[in-house]
């Protein structure tokens, strides 16, 4: 996979709601534009909900676990977002290699 992140962002503000899909590998090095993505859409309106949508993505297990401890928490990293807003996040994880059910080989 290439480098770059491919992102589409919806935002639904009658369902208070901002799904942002991300494709590509997420590491250490770009991660920084998925917080940044994910810190504006909490600033549209007080409330929102902010889904990361990994699924289609390659993403790094430190940099998963990462975005995932700032969804228990509540807040993104202070880098992030310095005035720690508070943000209602929800990451959907990539599913772990070789374990796709989707999957049908046929002989």
């Amino acid at each position: 996979m290439s480098g770059k992140l491919k992102v589409t962002v919806r935002v639904d503000l009658e369902c208070s709601s901002v799904h942002i899909d991300v494709r590509g590998r997420v590491d250490e090095r770009n991660v920084l534009a998925v917080y940044s993505l994910a810190q504006r859409a909490n600033s549209l309106a007080p409330g929102l909900e902010v889904a990361i949508d990994l699924q289609h993505a390659s993403v790094d297990a430190a940099v998963l676990w990462h975005l995932q401890a700032c969804a228990v928490s509540g807040f993104l990293p202070e880098y992030a977002d310095p005035l720690q807003a508070e943000c209602r996040l929800t990451i959907l994880a990539p599913e772990p290699q070789g374990e796709r059910a989707d999957v049908v080989l046929a002989a």
